[in-house]
């Protein structure tokens, strides 16, 4: 049978992006306190394909994948990279992982410990030069706990989300990242009625964009970073959105109120 996807394309059009997305696939990430969680992620993985070709064996994409079964994590990543680009003769190769991290955590309101949840991706990219980036998404708690009428245990929900990209010179813990986003965010958000000092409802979107990038500036292995602080309203959302070192370069820690 002849091979349509390999036959020369004489019409001398780029596909920006072809391959597969979506894919349910078990993964395995690095944990600090026991050396590898086992997590399920969604992957999507596409290549720029040169004009020249037709078009591509979507097929390989799970061949590649499946190559690594059981070994995916940020070290592996690279090499998924670079054998995609090579198998499907592709200008550029990418992956995107998105997964729950999982970490044991005490209740701010109860003397209970358990599972807190963390969306993560890994985006990584292989072209001329390769790029990774790595993203958590922290959950913010609102000022005070929800009280209930009807007897329910206290729920904290969420005043909303910080969002954290970054590029890295060395390998950063999940875990360390997640602790110095809510070193920031808890800060005045969290209270309980035994609390001495109320919470602080000034807090904003730009105070905490602002505190979390002159915290995470002064990280010695983080090279650049996207922070994105929501808060969810009723009806709509506020943001505010901070990208350094382009902007963070000039934060003045003592200017933030």
């Amino acid at each position: 049978m002849k091979d349509i996807q390999s036959l020369r394309d004489h019409r001398r059009i780029n596909i920006k992006k072809v391959g597969v997305k979506d894919i349910s696939y078990p993964i395995t990430v690095l944990d600090r306190a026991n050396k590898v969680q086992k997590t399920v992620a969604r992957v999507n993985m596409y290549v720029n394909l040169p004009h020249q070709f037709k078009g591509t064996h979507m097929s390989r994409f799970i061949e590649i994948l499946n190559h690594f079964h059981g070994a995916i994590n940020l070290r592996s990543l690279q090499l998924i990279l670079h054998e995609t680009k090579a198998k499907l003769q592709a200008e550029a190769a990418h992956m995107e992982i998105e997964f729950p991290f999982f970490l044991k955590k005490k209740s701010p309101t109860a003397n209970k410990t358990g599972l807190a949840e963390y969306l993560c991706k890994m985006h990584g990219s292989l072209g001329v030069v390769d790029d990774l980036t790595l993203e958590v998404a922290v959950p913010i708690s609102p000022p005070a706990p929800v009280q209930t009428s009807s007897g329910l245990p206290e729920s904290l929900g969420h005043w909303g989300v910080a969002t954290i990209c970054l590029r890295f010179r060395h390998f950063i813990w999940m875990e360390e990242l997640i602790e110095m986003v809510e070193d920031v965010t808890c800060h005045g958000l969290q209270w309980s009625a035994s609390s001495p000092k109320p919470p602080d409802y000034t807090l904003s979107v730009e105070k905490i964009a602002k505190d979390l990038a002159v915290k995470l500036s002064g990280h010695p292995d983080i090279n650049w970073c996207s922070i994105t602080v929501e808060n969810l309203s009723q009806g709509f959302s506020t943001f505010a959105t901070i990208e350094w070192p382009e902007e963070a370069v000039n934060f003045n820690p003592n200017s933030v109120h």
